[in-house]
């Protein structure tokens, strides 16, 4: 079964706001409730979350951050690039995929808050990953980056900025 379209059906992904398709898989049932969590979040969220996640060769997942650490795992198709812009102004790409030899890994952690965003590497027609967000995601704490704002901040990453955030 190793073609997007498969999967998508297969797994009944969905359109996602920031590029690709996806399918949430699992949201706990018990929720942290606001007291026991940073400031940050505002709320009570769940414990943990997890999503399939699709990208096709020239699609990509825009640059935005959430307030909670999110695993990536790879899991059919070629290496998927994850851009994840350090506070520090560094630039780390983490190549998902199972070819330890060329850099691969099966998992990648971008921290809360850092700006990140993901495309399917040269030569890949699809990249079938999944993410796991601790605590669970919730919309609220999604935020997608404008360009001109992230360029002020980190002109030396310009162009990938530029090509990689939908404003």
């Amino acid at each position: 079964m190793s073609t997007a379209r498969a999967w998508i059906k297969t797994l009944g992904l969905q359109p996602h706001p920031e590029g690709g398709y996806f399918a949430e898989t699992y949201r706990a049932a018990e929720p942290i409730a606001a007291a026991h969590l940073p400031p940050r979040f505002g709320a009570a969220r769940a414990h943990s979350t997890a999503i399939y996640f699709l990208l096709e060769a020239g699609q990509f997942s825009a640059f935005h951050r959430i307030k909670s650490d999110e695993v990536w795992h790879f899991y059919d198709g070629g290496p998927l690039d994850i851009f994840d812009l350090q506070p520090d102004g560094k630039l780390l790409v983490h190549r998902l995929g199972r070819d330890p030899a060329h850099g691969q890994r099966p998992q990648a952690v971008v921290p809360a808050g850092h700006w990140f965003a993901s495309r399917p590497a040269a030569g890949t027609d699809f990249a079938l990953v999944g993410c796991t967000v601790a605590p669970g995601f919730d919309f609220a704490d999604f935020e997608m980056a404008r360009a001109d704002r992230l360029i002020a901040d980190h002109p030396a990453h310009a162009d990938l900025l530029r090509s990689m955030c939908r404003d």
